[in-house]
């Protein structure tokens, strides 16, 4: 099963996330297929979360899973 998630990057105390496309089976920080965007907590809304919505929607539609945490990026920062 495919999934679409966030894998954590950074240092300590200084999160910054990639949104993959990973295989569930795959550790969090592991192996991904695609990296189709990227999420940074720490600075303002305008400019922390950047996904490719073409990439995003190809991947929904081959059957891949959407993370609750992605799901609510998504919901936050795209449809504002």
């Amino acid at each position: 099963m495919v999934k679409i998630r966030l894998s954590r990057c950074g240092v300590k105390r200084k999160p910054f996330y990639h949104v993959v496309v990973t295989d569930v089976r795959n550790p969090r920080d592991g192996r991904f297929i695609e990296r189709i965007g990227f999420y940074n907590p720490i600075i303002d809304k305008g400019n922390s979360v950047y996904i490719n919505i073409d990439r995003l929607k190809y991947w929904r539609s081959c059957g891949a899973f959407v993370s609750k945490r992605v799901s609510y990026i998504l919901n936050n920062y795209y449809n504002s």
